[in-house]
């Protein structure tokens, strides 16, 4: 029985969030009754193992949402209706597989498994065997919707839940991350190679470098998907005044370059101590020494499999040519490559204003900004409510 041990890792979880991440705290569920636990039993036809029931006694799951609790594996912490649900469905995804295959679906999900953490974006999961006539009986495993479910994640629920504990605790933690009072997992993908080009001279003319395929017109509008990963930011960028977008873009691309090293470039350098603070409908031409210089960037750190470097020309790019949404949508994805507090540069970037809700299709779809295109949304919500434009 490790049951204290599932009460001892709820207690110093619950304690964390509510120091670290409120919002996150808030998201938790009370107790589940006891007899909806029984019940949710007799439908599985399933013996949960005592750390579930004791889980499951302190919080009966996460609502979803983007502040929701997840394990550092991406999965949200499931309660009793979602676990029959998705434990349901990945039993009818089994029996397909057996009238399919020869070989059937052993190995890929056994009827006394259930799921008690979902990926959500796909099938996948963290499980619990819950068929104490089996050796793994009370061990967490992880199932992938195209491999099925191996087991040895953790010997209990408690085993799994201390460890949850340990992570939020270690400071030193690379994908813990707090922004604005909710949990986010996310690890930056290490230090950046130092950037041995800084002396290099400006290629000439005859040199051939790749194109660094930017749009004719910088003012273009942005489509919402650059805006996806940003999460509630994406809505401050959508409806701040065309000025503030202008200001973070300064901001946001001095970071890139200074952190990547580009801003050794005298070139790189003077095109952005020279960006307006306005958006600017006279762009640099397409063959001046700024973008020829990003252009060498971008063939040096292709040769080198720099990756981070490859996409930070870009990017600095569409700033020295005035595409300032584009700029301010696209670099904090690619600092969040290497930088984990990257949301709290982009908000203090932004003004530091309130945040709003996480933005949805009903908010695309309302909004009224002519340097952004969310004009699909605005058609399905025509579409869907009938509203005359």
């Amino acid at each position: 029985m490790t049951t204290h041990l599932v009460d001892a890792a709820w207690d110093r979880i619950d304690h964390w969030l509510l120091t670290h991440a409120p919002r996150t705290f808030a998201t938790l569920a009370p107790p589940a009754p006891e007899e909806d636990i029984r019940a949710a039993e007799r439908e599985l036809g399933v013996v949960f193992p005592a750390d579930l029931r004791a889980s499951l006694l302190r919080h009966d799951g996460t609502r979803p949402g983007p502040e929701a609790l997840r394990f550092d594996t991406g999965d949200r912490l499931l309660g009793l209706r979602d676990i029959v649900e998705a434990t349901g469905s990945l039993r009818s995804i089994a029996e397909d597989l057996e009238e399919e295959e020869e070989d059937g679906a052993e190995g890929y999900w056994a009827h006394g498994y259930v799921q008690f953490g979902s990926y959500e974006v796909t099938a996948d999961g963290v499980a619990i065997d819950c068929d104490p006539r089996r050796d793994t009986y009370g061990t967490i495993g992880r199932f992938f919707d195209e491999t099925g479910t191996t087991f040895g994640k953790a010997d209990s629920l408690g085993a799994f839940l201390t460890g949850l504990a340990d992570s939020l605790e270690d400071t030193a933690h690379p994908a813990r991350v707090v922004f604005a009072g909710r949990l986010i997992w996310e690890g930056p993908s290490g230090r950046l190679p130092e950037w041995r080009h800084a002396g290099a001279p400006l290629p000439g003319p005859d040199v051939e470098l790749p194109p660094l395929d930017l749009p004719e017109n910088p003012a273009e509008r942005l489509k919402v998907g650059h805006l996806y990963g940003l999460g509630e930011l994406g809505a401050l960028v959508a409806t701040l005044p065309p000025e503030r977008i202008a200001e973070a873009a300064r901001a946001q691309a001095r970071r890139l370059a200074e952190e990547t090293g580009l801003a050794a470039h005298p070139e790189i350098a003077e095109a952005l101590d020279a960006l307006p603070g306005v958006l600017d409908s006279s762009p640099p031409p397409l063959d001046g020494p700024a973008l020829l210089r990003l252009r060498a960037v971008k063939a040096w750190a292709e040769s080198s499999g720099d990756r981070v470097r490859a996409v930070a020309a870009v990017e600095l790019a569409h700033a020295v040519r005035g595409s300032a949404y584009r700029a301010v949508a696209e670099i904090p994805t690619t600092r969040a490559l290497y930088v984990p507090l990257w949301r709290d540069d982009l908000h203090a970037d932004l003004g530091g204003p309130p945040l709003p809700p996480e933005p949805d299709d009903t908010f695309w779809a309302q909004l009224r900004n002519p340097a952004i295109d969310a004009d699909a949304y605005a058609d399905w919500y025509a579409e869907t409510y009938r509203v005359e434009e």
